[in-house]
């Protein structure tokens, strides 16, 4: 104001200016004051939503029995609170909420996402007694409480799926007024009478484990087994993942699905075993009593129950179908796989199992993975609901079974309650909230529709020890429940179909990334076919080929284990390991080097050595030796010759080969075993043979030599037949004087010839080149060395 009195275009004077100057800042020193105090209020008013909004309190929920009440019941919760802020916390207690009722699965599943939000809306209090009270928490310290409350004071309406919560309500000096600090919300379960249409529910219960024995064994009948480590005795002693499943499962009603291999793993622990140590030695194991308290346990459960097995190993399908079928032989170890797997079961158990259920990894499939798991002769494979999803817009979860064509049927597992026990349940609260969440999933779909219906659990293949009892309390209380009655897989297999239920599968582009960079590469299959082939080569040259056939064909199937997934590593290992033991074994039927050899005259014999350190006797090979230059050396009639081989187990055999040299000179010869089949056995030998043949000049001088001897000799006789006449007729009484007699020429050739040689001259005749002197014997009969190795 006081400038809009000055004139304008005049400038206003230097007192007039201070005195507006002072006069602003004193007016507007109230409100900067009210300026600089805002943002503190501001902040403080922000930090305590922030505050309420963490949950400054954690509350955890060890306990709610019984997890489905009826009436009459009475409701017991109990667990802990814990204050996790910096300031302590008075006038607080712990109360029990319960919220709306929840229509929707997916209802179920936001509630589940958000269940320690203190903002969220958590239902009116019970009140009264039914709260416990804390003066004060101290941070850092945890609380325990327990309150029990009738369930007619719950105030529950209608049957259904109620949002329960346990909420800590306090106040700190921070913020001095009473809200809640803390909160966990779960579910109810509310069926108080049995319900007029009841959801069959098949539950699998896997005992499933990794790859635990080697292809390694025993030289002794009873080809002593050996193990990769000692894990497995750890997860069947009491307290182990394998004993629990198998302890939890005893009670329940279940449809019991068995890997044959862990079956046939245990059964050989109950015998002589050995375990492997990380050098290579060897230890003798000592939990057979384990293994055979175990068998007799399982024995127990499964009698009278459904028992379905999985191929041998729980072959990995979708590798299998994604990588495996361009590798020659990849399906037939599959088959394989099935043949053997009641074989196995019905021996050791005393049971029948189905073997016409494929479970690919996660009920994950597309049309490759359902073709690969019905080329060996399974008929119904288990899938998951995310992998089959419905698009049909049916108003409820439609049953298990679904034909996709070809004579096969889905039976679709329900995902939600298939994956309610995954994660991190070693907590009292974190398995309370899972059985929770389970039974009201189960309870929603049951009141989805008045439709009758199968529905299908198949959780994780491998449940710890705490995923296992989630799974265990929940069952149980669904099994004593109002709204669920157990079935078979087999009989939810055959269910009527929901006509508008999808079967149509999905393609390859939508089988999951995560599980397809798990998978086996095709570099596996492979290996495991050229382990395969080498076993083609060795068993028939066996004379008991089972020593072999059946630990490396079972070891094979370990190497397409489901087990593998996500230990790349671990399974190239015992892939190499397989594969590496097959060939130290084919390597102890071989040939022994020979050194050079030299071959004087005409024709020779050559021994070739064949040793076998095998424990069994091997046969159907063939010996052949072959001249590389046929022109200079001959083998038999030919430029090769072979020879038939049959050598016991621990011993040598030597066979020798005529040869017949040409001309003079070097020549390489190789000795290669081969199977009657026409395939090369092992490596070949070669060693050179410098042959040295009479020349022509030499025979000459030889020849010339004998008719010197010849005409000598026929000389002497003449001259014995004259002096023999003259004796006759001079009469008996002459005596034959010294000149009557000839002496014999002491310079002539025959003589020399004759004293050179230091015969007479009957021992003239040619001699014959004796056989080189075999390098070992005919057959050892020594027994073999210690260590050698074992051919299983």
């Amino acid at each position: 104001m006081a400038e809009a009195a000055d004139f304008q275009g005049t400038t206003p004077s230097p007192a007039r200016r201070w005195l507006r100057r002072s006069g602003a800042l004193l007016a507007g020193a109230p409100l900067l004051a009210g300026l600089l105090q805002l943002p503190a209020g501001a902040a403080t008013q922000t930090s305590a939503r922030d505050a309420s909004g963490a949950g400054s309190v954690s509350v955890a929920l060890d306990s709610l029995s019984p997890s489905a009440p009826t009436d009459g019941d009475t409701l017991t919760v109990s667990g802990t609170v814990t204050n996790n802020g910096k300031q302590p916390v008075t006038g607080a207690h712990v109360g029990l909420r319960v919220g709306p009722e929840i229509s929707t699965r997916s209802g179920i599943d936001d509630i589940a996402r958000s269940s320690d939000n203190v903002q969220g809306a958590s239902g009116p209090e019970v009140g009264g007694k039914y709260a416990e009270k804390f003066a004060k928490l101290t941070p850092g310290v945890a609380e325990h409480f327990s309150i029990s409350v009738p369930v007619d004071k719950l105030d529950l309406g209608g049957d259904g799926i109620y949002q329960f919560a346990v909420a800590l309500s306090g106040q700190t000096t921070a913020q001095p007024w009473v809200q809640t600090l803390g909160v966990q919300r779960t579910f109810l379960p509310w069926q108080a009478e049995g319900a007029d249409t009841k959801t069959k529910t098949t539950f699998l219960w896997p005992l499933v484990s990794t790859v635990h024995l080697t292809a390694e064994t025993g030289p002794n009948d009873q080809q002593t087994p050996v193990f990769l480590n000692d894990d497995l005795a750890k997860e069947i002693s009491p307290g182990g993942r394998l004993d629990e499943m198998l302890t939890l499962g005893e009670g329940l009603d279940v449809t019991w699905v068995l890997d044959p291999d862990l079956i046939a793993s245990v059964d050989a622990m109950a015998r002589s075993y050995k375990i492997k140590n990380e050098d290579g030695t060897t230890t003798v194991g000592t939990h057979q009593a384990v293994a055979k308290r175990w068998l007799d346990e399982l024995q127990k459960a499964v009698t009278d129950q459904e028992v379905v097995a999985l191929p041998f190993a729980d072959p990995d399908l979708a590798s299998l179908a994604h990588n495996g079928t361009g590798v020659t032989g990849s399906l037939n170890h599959l088959n394989e796989a099935t043949d053997v797997a009641a074989t196995t079961v019905r021996t050791v158990l005393h049971v029948t199992p189905a073997t016409d259920f494929a479970w690919p990894v996660d009920g994950a499939v597309d049309p490759s993975i359902v073709k690969v798991a019905t080329s060996a002769g399974a008929d119904k494979v288990i899938v998951r609901s995310d992998s089959l999803q419905e698009t049909g817009g049916l108003p409820y979860t439609p049953s298990a079974a679904r034909p996709i064509g070809g004579g096969t049927t889905a039976v679709v597992a329900d995902a939600r309650l298939s994956t309610a026990f995954q994660g991190d349940l070693t907590t009292a609260s974190s398995s309370t909230l899972a059985v929770q969440r389970f039974l009201a999933q189960s309870l929603a779909l049951n009141a989805q529709s008045d439709k009758q219906r199968s529905i299908v659990v198949a959780p994780q293949r491998m449940p710890t020890t705490s995923q296992a009892q989630a799974m265990a309390d929940a069952l149980s209380a669904l099994q004593s429940g109002n709204w669920s009655q157990t079935q078979k897989l087999s009989a939810a297999a055959k269910a009527k179909p929901d006509p508008g239920a999808t079967t149509r599968l999905p393609s390859a582009s939508a089988y999951p990334s995560a599980l397809r960079r798990q998978e086996l590469p095709r570099s596996a299959f492979e290996q495991i076919a050229r382990t395969q082939d080498t076993l083609g080569n060795f068993k028939v040259i066996l004379t008991n080929d089972a020593r072999v056939v059946t630990p490396f064909g079972r070891a094979m199937n370990r190497d397409m284990s489901t087990s593998w997934r996500g230990r790349a590593s671990a399974a190239e290992d015992f892939r190499s390991s397989v594969e590496n033991h097959l060939g130290e074994l084919t390597r102890q039927v071989e040939l022994i080097d020979k050194s050079d050899t030299k071959l004087s005259g005409r024709s020779a014999t050559i021994p070739v050595t064949v040793r076998n350190n095998l424990v069994q006797g091997v046969q159907h090979l063939v010996l052949r030796l072959t001249s590389t230059s046929p022109n200079r050396l001959k083998i038999g009639d030919y430029a090769f010759d072979e020879q038939p081989i049959t050598v016991s187990g621990g011993h040598s055999q030597t066979v020798k080969f005529t040869t017949t040299a040409k001309a003079n000179g070097q020549a390489t010869v190789v000795a290669q075993l081969y199977t009657q089949d026409g395939q090369k056995y092992g490596d070949p030998v070669s060693f050179d043979v410098k042959v040295t043949e009479f020349t022509a000049t030499v025979m000459l001088v030889i020849g010339g030599g004998f008719l010197l001897l010849v005409l000598a000799g026929f000389r002497m006789y003449t001259q014995r037949k004259r002096a023999a006449r003259r004796a006759e007729e001079n009469g008996p009484d002459d005596e034959p004087g010294e000149a009557d007699e000839e002496p014999e020429n002491p310079e002539s050739p025959a003589a020399r010839l004759t004293e050179e040689s230091g015969t007479d001259a009957r021992a003239g005749d040619p001699q014959q080149p004796s056989d080189p002197t075999p390098d070992t014997a005919v057959e050892s009969t020594d027994p073999s060395a210690t260590g050698e190795r074992v051919d299983r």
